[in-house]
């Protein structure tokens, strides 16, 4: 009976130290899926929740070309300088990095062309300036 009342007792007079609230915390120490989560997407989903509607924004597919259906090009590369990442929800973000990846791989097609333009060029001809 002694040692059950010598618990409660520390127990009672050492009250454990209140959590932190996640402002106070460093970003290594958040917990679990807020760590992956950007404020503009918490507040997104908060939003969506509140209104009853799904947690993914359709809406954007009505307002013109989506990004994985954009063409490889300067609008593509304008639309991803554009865009805010930490407004994107994860599946938009997916579509954002496939966009991206897209883009690069048109670029470095059309970087490989040059080159192989460049390589062929007649050698008896002035030097190109470097």
């Amino acid at each position: 009976m002694f040692e059950y009342m010598f618990e409660y007792y520390v127990v009672m007079n050492n009250p454990p130290e209140p959590a932190q609230p996640l402002d106070a915390r460093r970003p290594d120490e958040t917990p679990g899926v807020l760590k992956a989560m950007s404020p503009g997407v918490v507040d997104f989903l908060f939003r969506q929740l509140v209104a009853g509607e799904p947690a993914e924004d359709v809406q954007w597919r009505e307002e013109g070309t989506v990004l994985s259906a954009q063409a490889p090009g300067a609008e593509l590369a304008r639309r991803l300088a554009e865009t805010e990442l930490d407004a994107l929800t994860p599946g938009e973000l997916f579509h954002y990095v496939r966009a991206a990846q897209r883009l690069a791989a048109w670029a470095e097609g059309l970087r490989e062309h040059a080159v192989s333009r460049y390589c062929a060029a007649p050698s008896g001809g002035a030097a190109p300036a470097t």
